[in-house]
Formats: structure tokens, C-alpha cells, sequence
């Protein structure tokens, strides 16, 4: 992605993407910041697996990718429904809050 100068990389997993609560689906984070992701590690809020996932997506983020987004790749047409709807489907990463669409806010 960073030879190609990529604006965008996805990493299609077998989870819904960054949970706040690794048993509850409906905790789903759908934007974070790359300090807000280092602070779920620190903190100890994601564990195991989705430890090294953000990482991949921090260290992206600092190599001059703009938005590095965590899908679900079980769910048939998953890079459509987050890159061209508003609410999106998995977690989208970025480098900071100026970034960020707040999705939330816009369902």
C-alpha cells in the first residue's frame, strides 16, 4: 500500500472490527484515532488477535496511509458498504480527529 501511495487499505478479518467489549458485537467502534487505538492496547481493552491488527493499522497510518479500516470479510459486499455509506460496517483508523466522519452522528 505504501509503494502504490494507497489513500486507503482495508484488512478483512473474521470480526466485526474494534469492540469495546469483545463479547458484545453491538460495542462495534466504527472510527478511532491512532492515540485511541494505542490506548485501547495500553489499556488493555483489545486483546489477542486484534492486538497486532491495530498495530498493522498504526504503522500504516505513520507510512503516509490516510485511513486504514478493520472489516468483517464474511459479510458479502463489506468494502462497499463501509467505503460508500455513511455508517459504514467495521472500524475505520486515522491519524487524528481532524479525519475523522463521525459516522455516528450520521445515521
Amino acid at each position: 500500500a505504501e509503494s502504490m501511495q494507497a489513500e486507503k487499505l482495508a484488512f478483512l478479518s473474521d470480526i466485526e472490527g474494534v469492540l469495546r467489549d469483545k463479547d458484545d458485537p453491538s460495542s462495534l467502534i466504527s472510527e478511532l484515532t491512532v492515540s485511541e487505538a494505542e490506548e485501547l492496547i495500553r489499556e488493555g481493552v483489545v486483546g489477542g488477535g486484534m492486538i497486532p491488527k491495530l498495530q498493522n493499522c498504526i504503522d500504516a497510518i505513520n507510512r503516509g496511509i490516510s485511513r486504514v479500516h478493520i472489516l468483517d470479510g464474511r459479510i458479502p459486499h463489506c468494502l462497499l458498504l463501509e467505503f460508500f455509506t455513511n455508517e459504514g460496517i467495521g472500524t475505520a483508523i486515522m491519524k487524528d480527529e481532524s479525519q475523522k466522519f463521525n459516522r455516528e452522528f450520521q445515521k
